[in-house]
């Protein structure tokens, strides 16, 4: 499987808003927020974008260094649906997003794409430890059009006695994100 490999990354959060995407792919600081993305080493724009469904549900926990207040994390093991936006993009550019979520620089980790290449490989539903931060858990579910579905979260134990609200402007760009796709306007696609 090449870096070219395509997935569809199921963004929650503030990386359902496009502009606030294009930050993680191209580089840059999202529009109210106070931290700069060096970008993935590839900046080619996602092939495709649809409205998905996962099935279980987003907390916010932690201390955003972007957003300041919660960060959203996915947990797909409680009651649901969550409205999530799908993004058609390369594993290389999975992995750098995660990298990038992880407060470090694309390319710095080559196990972290080889490991994504060979999990996505596999398909099913599955929770997979990437690692033991924030955002290195990733989630896997049944593909879509043949393409494999991933998310990524924190390990299930990870923040829950950190439960923190979100602040307004990452409230905003999430739901700015989620009108820009047409969930509550249309019908999305369940992956479930």
């Amino acid at each position: 499987m090449t870096p070219t490999r395509p997935v569809w990354y199921a963004a929650y959060g503030s990386n359902t808003d496009a502009a606030r995407f294009g930050c993680y792919l191209r580089g840059g600081c999202p529009e109210g927020g106070t931290r700069t993305h060096p970008g993935c080493r590839d900046t080619t724009p996602p092939a495709a974008t649809k409205p998905l469904w996962l099935p279980g549900s987003v907390y916010f926990a932690g201390m955003s260094t972007v957003w300041g207040g919660g960060m959203a994390f996915y947990d797909p093991a409680t009651p649901g649906p969550v409205a999530a936006r799908g993004w058609l993009i390369t594993v290389q550019q999975l992995a750098d997003l995660i990298t990038q979520e992880m407060h470090d620089e694309p390319g710095n980790r080559p196990d972290l794409e080889h490991r994504i290449r060979t999990i996505v490989s596999r398909s099913g539903d599955g929770s997979h430890s990437l690692g033991s931060g924030r955002y290195e858990t990733l989630v896997t579910t049944r593909s879509l059009d043949g393409t494999p579905v991933v998310t990524f979260t924190a390990r299930r134990a990870h923040h829950r006695r950190e439960r923190r609200a979100p602040s307004l402007r990452y409230q905003a760009t999430i739901a700015a994100g989620l009108a820009q796709v047409g969930h509550g306007h249309a019908s999305p696609q369940p992956v479930l």
